[in-house]
């Protein structure tokens, strides 16, 4: 117990970002792992740490919402299951391919950058008309597959690639997307994390800030479930969504003028 409170003495700064991080997001319906990353990637931690901790908070912040959802019957499992059936074994396998450093930071950068665009432009995505499309299950599996593949690697659950795309398309009613999304992020960013374990498990040399993952745990924990409670309703949703995405755009572009410019 000593041990954790010191590292929420040491890393003061890490936590105070992760809970606001946390609170927003789930003010509007997501996880938060793609400014985990960036805000991680900033520090000197290793890339291979700092994808597990993002993986992890992920999984303590949609936890919760995934079993609002459920209980309040949003799910519609006969077009979820399409997109999850392929995407939770790809996310396994991208997790568990051994990645070089400078490869893990150009894919991060590049999802960073693209993550921002997505969510800055996520506001004309969403259709209130009611139109829902009907939806190839191929499509969708493969859909979900990619999504699930790279997120694998990258360290995140790949809501904030899969809802705008979803809206795109009008799958189904924002309500519906926003449940899907947060079932998806759920069940590959555990998945990712499984195959990030087992290959890295038996590695002598790799050393895992223990004390580190279970502050920032407890931290998203409390800041998620105080958003989620919060609804945004002192911030506007279109306002939190168009800061994240600039201050994730920032960080990603700085990523890869790091590693592919210089």
């Amino acid at each position: 117990m000593i041990e954790i409170l010191e590292v929420f003495l040491h890393y003061w700064e890490i936590i105070a970002l992760f809970f606001a991080v946390s609170l927003l997001y789930a003010s509007v319906g997501f996880g938060g792992g793609s400014s985990y990353l960036a805000i991680l990637a900033l520090t000197g931690l290793s890339f291979i740490q700092f994808r597990a901790i993002a993986l992890l908070c992920n999984i303590v912040v949609v936890s919760g919402g995934t079993f609002i959802f459920i209980k309040n019957g949003y799910f519609d499992w006969r077009k979820i299951i399409p997109l999850s059936i392929i995407s939770v074994p790809l996310a396994f396998l991208g997790g568990y391919l051994k990645i070089s450093q400078a490869f893990f930071f150009v894919l991060l950068g590049s999802t960073l950058v693209i993550a921002a665009v997505l969510m800055w432009v996520s506001k004309y995505l969403v259709d209130h008309s009611g139109k829902i499309r009907q939806q190839s299950v191929v499509k969708n599996s493969f859909l979900g597959g990619v999504i699930g593949f790279v997120s694998g690697m990258v360290g995140i659950g790949g809501g904030v690639f899969l809802s705008p795309l979803l809206h795109l398309t009008h799958w189904d009613t924002p309500k519906k997307i926003a449940a899907t999304s947060s079932f998806f992020i759920l069940v590959n960013s555990i998945a990712g994390l499984l195959g990030q374990y087992l290959t890295h498990h038996n590695n002598s040399s790799f050393t895992f800030n223990s004390n580190l993952a279970i502050a920032l745990m407890i931290t998203v924990f409390f800041g998620g479930q105080i958003g989620s409670r919060l609804g945004a309703r002192k911030l506007s949703p279109f306002l939190i969504k168009r800061v994240t995405a600039v201050l994730i755009a920032l960080v990603g572009i700085r990523i890869l003028w790091k590693y592919v410019i210089n």
